[in-house]
């Protein structure tokens, strides 16, 4: 019994070692630069770029698989997806899409990835596994970004409209790839995000053409109704959208006053407005909640804002005309999902201190 005791301790402190490993790398943000074509990665740990990835022409949009392993970028220009390993940062595939790809999202599970085409106003579906186009789904007039639900249920598509009065939200059904519902929104919205909860949609209202009416907000759609329940004035011209992990925090890139809003969740209410660089656009939160990271297309750069005082603590140079970021996850999250119960079953039989920091 001794010798057995002893190789299950020794399997798992080698284990141990290996997680301690993993888990020490830091979520590295992926910013797309549209004006130089090719992607900016930041170690979120050192607020430095630490690759530089040629994409395809005119990359915009982007967005992590949720373990982590792969990004995936919307090249507007070339009208295709790159697809990149990010343990290597070396594009592994390259997938047709519609004409002009913007906005791009991931299912939770990993195996469906959404696009938007503006040229044909319909929304690519991708299947992840083998990196083809499985479907075609036909949306609004003029679309713009995507978002998913956590729990992959539905997709929230912008629709900034081809004419005033048609500008408004998409809701695809997941499980039959079809659009299920139309949310009337803001003039000319931009950006859409979800809360982690899955219970709130915010979508920004840009307020650019010849109307400007119902400007310079943000919509709340409560996604058990696909109804507006809230309206919240921010900035000039609001582009970007995240929400904290924590979902207490809503944050707006303002491209008009080069300023980030910061919205109270629960009172729908600004609470901070944080100057960043000229014209920012794109918008990502840490997985720990305690960085942004604002794209700045006017000034070729991203703003770092500590969430803690929401103040700009650093300022990192990317390409020309950086557009769109996300942020990969914390990997001791996806340790901690997937296999760290029985670890603990092994702590708890050791005693060991070294992995309590994962506890």
């Amino acid at each position: 019994m001794k010798n057995k005791l002893y190789w299950i301790v020794s399997a798992s402190l080698v284990t141990i070692v290996m997680l301690v490993s993993v888990a020490g790398a830091a979520p590295f943000a992926y910013v797309t630069n549209s004006g130089s074509n090719h992607v900016s990665v930041i170690d979120t740990a050192t607020d430095t770029v630490t690759a530089t990835i040629s994409a395809g022409n005119q990359p915009t949009g982007v967005a992590v698989s949720p373990d982590g392993t792969k990004v995936y970028v919307a090249n507007q220009g070339s009208d295709n997806v790159s697809v990149i390993d990010a343990s290597t940062n070396t594009i592994t595939a390259t997938v047709p899409v519609g004409p002009g790809p913007a906005g791009i999202a991931v299912v939770p599970d990993g195996n469906k990835v959404y696009v938007t085409n503006i040229g044909t106003s319909n929304v690519s579906v991708i299947n992840a596994a083998t990196n083809t186009v499985t479907a075609t789904i036909n949306v609004g007039s003029a679309l713009g970004n995507i978002a998913v639900t956590p729990d992959g249920t539905k997709v929230y598509v912008i629709d900034y409209g081809s004419f005033i009065g048609s500008e408004n939200v998409s809701v695809i059904d997941t499980a039959t790839d079809t659009v299920t519902a139309t949310v009337d929104v803001g003039n000319n919205p931009a950006g859409v995000t979800i809360n982690p909860n899955g219970t709130k949609v915010y979508v920004t209202n840009s307020g650019y053409g010849p109307l400007l009416l119902s400007r310079d907000n943000v919509s709340v759609i409560d996604t058990a109704t696909d109804t507006v329940t809230a309206t919240i004035t921010v900035g000039n011209a609001p582009v970007g959208v995240a929400v904290a992990p924590d979902g207490n925090k809503v944050y707006v890139t303002n491209i008009g006053t080069s300023n980030v809003s910061v919205i109270n969740a629960a009172t729908n209410t600004v609470t901070a407005t944080v100057d960043v660089g000229n014209k920012p656009k794109g918008i990502a939160v840490t997985p720990d909640g305690t960085k942004v990271y604002v794209t700045n297309g006017g000034s070729d750069n991203v703003s770092v804002i500590d969430t803690a005082t929401d103040t700009v603590t650093a300022t990192i140079d990317v390409g020309n005309s950086p557009n769109g970021v996300a942020v990969t996850p914390d990997v001791k999250e996806g340790i901690c999902d997937k296999c760290l119960q029985q670890q603990c079953l092994c702590v708890s039989i050791i005693g060991s201190n070294n992995v309590s920091v994962y506890l």
